[in-house]
Formats: C-alpha cells, structure tokens, sequence
C-alpha cells in the first residue's frame, strides 16, 4: 500500500510539473504572438518610436521611417494614437489584424479611420507585414497621405479708430506691426502645424506676436496624393476659421505729430505719446528706423528721474514750498556731486529746486531724508523694476541695489545704474498727471498679456499715487515750463513737465542724451535725443512742436 501511494504521489507531482511547462510554454507563445506584435507596434507608432516599429515589421523598405515622419508632417499631426481593433486567429504562419486611428490635425481638427493590419510569422518572431496599405488601407506605392491647405485672407492691424495701418506711410508705424515673410524651417517648427517651410508669417513687431490671430487657420483637404504632389482622390474636408482683426490704441493724428516732430533731427531721437487716464499707447515715433529704442532702448533718465525722487519726499512730507538749499555743490561720500553749470540758487522752495533742476538738491535730500529703501519703494509705484505688458517686447526700467551713499546720491537724479526707456518714462509723466501708474499698452490688456513675450503674464496693475503727491507733482512740474529750465521754449499753455540731461560714456566732460518728460490734459509724452546734449536745448524743442501739432489736430 505504501509502494503504490509513492507511485501515486510521484505521478501526481509529474502531472503537475508537466502542467506547469504547458502554461508556460503557452504564456511564452501568447507573448510572442500576432496579438503582442500588434499592439506593441501600434504602441509605438502612437508614440513616434520609428525604430521600435521597423524593428516589428518584416522585411521594412530602406526609406521607412521617413515615410512615417514625412506622413505626420504632411498631415501635421499634432495628436495621434492608435489601437488595436482586432486580431484573427494565425494559419499557416499569417494572421489579419486591424487597427483604428484617431489623429488630431492643426486646429484640434479629429481624423479617424480604419486600417489594416497583416502579420506574419518568420524565424519563430511575429511582425507586420509591409505593404502601403498599412498606413491607410487604399495607399498604393508611390502615394503618400496629405492634408492640402488654403489658408484665409489674412486680418488686418488696425489703429485705434480702425482704420488699416498696412499701409501707413510712417516707418515708426510700419516697425511696430511688423513686415511679412516666408517662415523659415526654424521658424515653422516653433509656430508647429499648420505651419511649414515658406508659409506667409509674421516676421517682426505686432504681426509675428499675433501671428495665429492674425492668420486665421487654414481649411484643410485630408488627401491620398501621388509621388508628384497630385491629388488622387479626397478622404475628408475640414473648414477653416478667419483671422481675426488686431486693433491697437495707435490715434493716427498724434502719431503723425509724433513723426512730424522728429523730421529735422539729425541724432537718433524717440518720442512715445499716452493716455494718462488708460495707459494706451497713442503715438510711437523712432528715428532713424531699425530699432525700436522707444521701448526696448536703456537709458540713464538723468534728471527726468527727479520727478520720482520728489514724489518720495513730498510722501515724507515735503511739499512744494518746503524750503531746500540748492548749493553749488554738495560732497557725498567723498565725491563731489554739482549742478549744471555749477548754478547756485541758495536756499529756495522745493518748487523753485525742481524746475531749476538743482542736482544737490536732490543728492542731499535722498541721502538725509530717504534712504535707498524707500526711494525704491516709491520708484516702484511708478513703474521700475516691473514688466511691462504692452503687446510687443519692451524693457522695463531698472532701479537697481546701489554699492553706497554716494552711487546712491547719483541714482537720485537719474545717474548712476538706474536705466529706462522711453515709454517707460512717459508712463512716469502720465502717472505725474493722472495720480494713477498704469502699465503703459498698445494693445487691449487681454490681449497684450497673451503675447509671446509677455507668457500669459497678467501686466502689473495700476498704483495709485498718493493724493498729496500728485499735487505737489501738479505744482512742480508746470514751474519747470512757466519759470524753469524749459522756460522760454514755447509750449502751449497747460503744458508741465521735466527735462533731463543724462551723462553717458567716461571721461570729465561725457555725453549727454537730451530728455524731456512732460503731460497736457490726458496726453502724457517722452523725448530722447541720443547724444543731444542738454534736454532743455535738444528735448524739450521737440516736445513743444509735438504738443502744437496735436493741439493743431484738434486732439
């Protein structure tokens, strides 16, 4: 009985063994089989491994992977996955498969089709096997798979009253919206389908930031097209959608006084022209063309900047009639800091300081009565040190960390490291004159925050000056025009403003570029003169004739 339960038991475990071998045996087969290739190669066709997919196909033509790619760009796939739909059993080697496809196309456009899908067994290893008709069932050699396009009428840019600034005679205008061109390989990959090689794009300014709003997206023809390019037969249609119009806060008549202003300057110049009360843009005016340093020029304010130092110390207290000295000169920090021409005024009103621009004025007051803090603090409600997001890449203006007091005294009338441009020191003007700051734009604020340069970045909201501040700013900056540096130049009557003389380069006697700042009613305006010398001679000139010829628009 014993002998016969070991036998019994020996069987058993045998049984068991053998039926352990079978399993595994069919679990190596079922992995190997015309199912698994299926789906691994349908696997990494979805995920564009080219290689994986030659590797899983039997006998690949030498060209196979650029078929493949040459397809997804042809069609400008932008999304693609396929899946298996089914897998017949294998005879005599072979097996039918079929797969589903669902591409998305340019424009979140879905194309879905069926294919099929052969298999075949060689050398114990399941593969597809290769024909054109795995691509797309009815694809003959030589055909390959495209989606045809017919992009729409491109929309216009327009200014604020609508009408078209295409053809704007004003090179300022013109390099603002930007020129068109053929879209270069680089260029097409980073904009991605539909775009390709030599489409018609936007090459600079406003119609490369909104190239796709302007552009529009192009009806697309889903084709089967002979090696010539021809079509052979048209598998699905897909309407486009038209480019929608941009319009901007341009106003035609103060930018033609802009462009009108600079015509006699000899040196590089710019003047930028906004509305206090929104921050919209009105008028950009750059001589000569090329550069765009109205908003991407860095400059040293000079003594523009004195308008925020003054905003700071009446915020400390000070107002206009605070009495301050106005040496000659003043030391800080063992340098010896002067006004122009070494002008001394004595002991005079803060009012009286400002308009004659009194640099030892400002050197010694931010020194004693501010501190770096909080002239930062202040300069920051008027704009420095934020981006600005006005629909075209613009620098924002730097109120940088001094080393000690005496770059400090220097950074206090716009010298030292504190760089701007001047459409950020026109957005200073119109904070001066409405009591808000706000983020200077050319473009609705929606807009100008989902430019390309601005990333979705919401622009900084508007900072509203303190009460005390606007008016002391509202009696300071008017005495500069009626009794100041810039007396005698000929503004129209309501006209306040700033000038500015900013050294530049080494040396005892450097450069200076010629600025001047100012506001009349709800138009506020920047001039620089690169290399022009004093504001008062160069800027404000300038500023006077642009001011008479929109007064002479009847803006």
């Amino acid at each position: 009985m014993m002998r016969r339960s070991r036998v019994v038991l020996v069987l058993t475990s045998t049984a068991a063994a053998v039926a352990v071998l079978v399993g595994a045996v069919w679990f190596m087969r079922d992995g190997e089989g015309p199912g698994d290739a299926a789906r691994r190669y349908l696997a990494a066709w979805s995920g564009g491994d080219l290689a994986a997919m030659r590797a899983l196909t039997d006998r690949p033509p030498a060209d196979f992977e650029q078929r493949f790619t040459r397809m997804r760009d042809d069609l400008g796939v932008t999304r693609q996955r396929y899946t298996v739909a089914s897998v017949g059993r294998p005879k005599d080697g072979t097996a039918g498969g079929s797969y589903s496809a669902e591409l998305t196309l340019a424009g979140d456009r879905p194309w879905k089709y069926s294919g099929s899908l052969p298999l075949t067994e060689r050398d114990g290893k399941w593969r597809v096997r290769w024909s054109p008709q795995v691509m797309y069932p009815t694809l003959a050699e030589g055909q390959r798979l495209r989606a045809s396009r017919a992009w729409p009428s491109r929309a216009g840019v327009t200014a604020a009253d609508g009408s078209d600034l295409g053809g704007s005679p004003s090179g300022s205008v013109q390099q603002l919206t930007g020129p068109l061109g053929a879209a270069s390989a680089e260029a097409a990959r980073k904009l991605g389908a539909p775009y390709r090689t030599g489409d018609t794009v936007g090459a600079d300014g406003l119609q490369k930031q909104y190239e796709r709003r302007l552009a529009g997206t192009p009806a697309l023809a889903v084709q089967i097209v002979g090696a010539d390019g021809t079509p052979v037969k048209t598998l699905q249609r897909f309407g486009g959608t038209d480019g929608e119009p941009l319009r901007t806060t341009l106003a035609p008549k103060v930018q033609k006084a802009a462009g009108k202003a600079l015509s006699g300057v000899t040196k590089p110049a710019s003047l930028v022209a906004l509305r206090p009360s929104t921050g919209e843009i009105l008028a950009v005016a750059n001589k000569p063309g090329g550069y765009n340093r109205a908003l991407m020029g860095q400059y040293p304010p000079g003594s523009t900047f004195k308008v925020v130092t003054a905003a700071a110390l009446v915020a400390g207290g000070m107002d206009a009639r605070t009495p301050v000295g106005c040496p000659a000169t003043t030391t800080v920090g063992g340098r010896s800091f002067h006004n122009y021409h070494h002008e001394d005024f004595g002991t005079v009103p803060l009012r009286e300081a400002f308009a004659h621009s009194c640099n030892t004025t400002f050197a010694r007051l931010a020194v004693d009565k501010l501190g770096e803090k909080r002239l930062a603090q202040v300069a920051s409600q008027f704009g420095f040190n934020a981006p600005i997001i006005a629909g075209l890449p613009a620098v924002r203006a730097a109120f940088p960390v001094t080393k000690d007091e005496t770059a400090f005294a220097a950074a206090s009338f716009g010298q030292g490291q504190v760089l701007t441009s001047p459409l950020n020191m026109a957005s200073v003007a119109a904070a001066a004159a409405n009591g808000t700051w706000r983020s200077p734009r050319l473009v609705d604020a929606t807009l100008a925050a989902s430019a390309a340069d601005a990333g979705g970045r919401a622009p900084e909201p508007p900072h509203r000056l303190e009460p005390a501040v606007k008016a002391a700013l509202h009696a300071l900056m008017p005495a500069v025009v009626s009794e100041g540096t810039a007396a005698g130049v000929g503004f129209p009557s309501g006209t306040a403003g700033k000038t500015g003389t900013a050294e530049f380069g080494a040396g005892d006697n450097p450069p200076t570029h010629a600025w001047f700042i100012g506001y009349r009613g709800d138009l506020a305006f920047a001039v620089i003169v690169e290399g022009g010398g004093t504001g008062a001679e160069a800027a404000a000139p300038i500023a006077a004739s642009f001011l008479r010829g929109v007064r002479g628009a009847g803006v």
